[in-house]
């Protein structure tokens, strides 16, 4: 089994085997690209979108956008991002309809062993990230490998999502915790 295949399985693996080391450069450089364009060329931009990204239809993303591979990254529709997302996506992320981002979100299934000889080997994991419709995620938030956030939940800026977080919910802090319902 190669590194990608353990990684897209969701088992341990090196990151930088040069398969896909080879993988996140092209990225990098769609990214790059993306970043460049000049702000009024929409075309431009959702045609590297579509080259770079698994999954998009109709999405807006601001500059600067970074990702690690893209090809794990699923849009619905009418998706926004506002300036520095970045979302690593070892594992598959799925982002749900009239989904919103604020400024400087994170999205990150990547994580590292804790046992520092272990993760010295160069060991790391990834867990997917799943993201219903109707979610707002306010400035500075992080979501954490494996984080499941319900549809029309709101997560309030600056909260770091360590745990799934249900639907209809208001959700903030570090960690980030549900402080009410709403009704839908």
């Amino acid at each position: 089994m190669t590194e990608k295949e353990k990684m897209l399985a969701g088992l341990d693996y090196l990151a930088f085997d040069p398969e896909l080391t080879q993988d996140r450069m092209n990225a990098k450089k769609l990214c790059h690209r993306f970043n460049q364009v000049v702000p009024d060329d929409k075309e431009l931009q959702t045609n590297i979108l579509k080259e770079l990204l698994g999954t998009v239809s109709e999405a807006w993303i601001e500059p600067l956008f970074f990702c690690d591979y893209g090809y794990n990254i699923h849009l619905g529709e009418n998706f926004y991002a506002n300036h520095h997302c970045t979302i690593l996506d070892g594992a598959e992320v799925r982002i749900g309809n009239n989904v919103l981002f604020g400024p400087n979100v994170t999205l990150s299934t990547a994580g590292h062993p804790l046992d520092a000889t272990i993760r010295n080997t160069g060991l790391e994991f990834c867990k997917p990230i799943t993201i219903g419709d109707n979610v707002w995620l306010g400035a500075n938030v992080t979501v954490n490998p494996g984080v499941t956030i319900g549809d029309n939940a709101v997560i309030g800026a600056g909260s770091v999502v360590t745990r799934d977080v249900p639907a209809n919910t208001v959700a903030v802090g570090i960690p980030c915790r549900v402080v009410k319902s709403l009704t839908v």
